[in-house]
């Protein structure tokens, strides 16, 4: 990971959805000011297609991510730790440099019950406010940057 630039890292109980959905509009949406990662407290094991396939609308391409444990960012200088799932939150370790905490919670899209459409209207909908949600978090960080920068 970078080392000038902060790293953020996003937590979800079994990184194959949110946690992956915010990496991916974060990481598009902060492009070289931010180091972003996820993990998981329970990973799953792999990404879920529908995740992918959600994300791929929207023109980011998450279909080379994995499923991680939290412990493998232990040992790393992690700025900012955002969960966005209840479980993960109350998991949480802190991590050496930890400076700021975030909890969003989003509904997991991976227990959406019915056909596959209806489970990817349900992925299309939490991408939505996820990326709304991590959208802004990027803004508010740039502006930030830029308000440092000026000082």
């Amino acid at each position: 990971m970078a080392e000038n630039r902060p790293t953020v890292l996003i937590l979800c109980t079994g990184n194959s959805c949110r946690s992956h959905l915010a990496e991916g509009v974060l990481r598009a949406a902060a492009g070289d000011r931010l180091t972003v990662a996820s993990a998981g407290s329970t990973p799953a094991g792999y990404v879920h297609p529908l995740a992918i396939r959600a994300m791929a609308e929207i023109g980011i391409d998450i279909s080379a991510h994995h499923s991680k444990h939290l412990n493998e960012f232990l040992a790393q200088n992690v700025e900012t730790v955002i969960t966005v799932c209840g479980n993960a939150d109350q998991a949480c370790p802190v991590f050496p440099g930890q400076v700021n905490r975030h909890h969003w919670p989003f509904d997991d899209p991976a227990h959406a019950p019915g056909t596959d459409e209806e489970k990817l209207a349900v992925f299309r909908r939490v991408r939505d406010e996820i990326r709304q949600t991590f959208t802004a978090y990027a803004d508010g960080r740039r502006d930030a940057a830029k308000t440092e920068a000026a000082r």
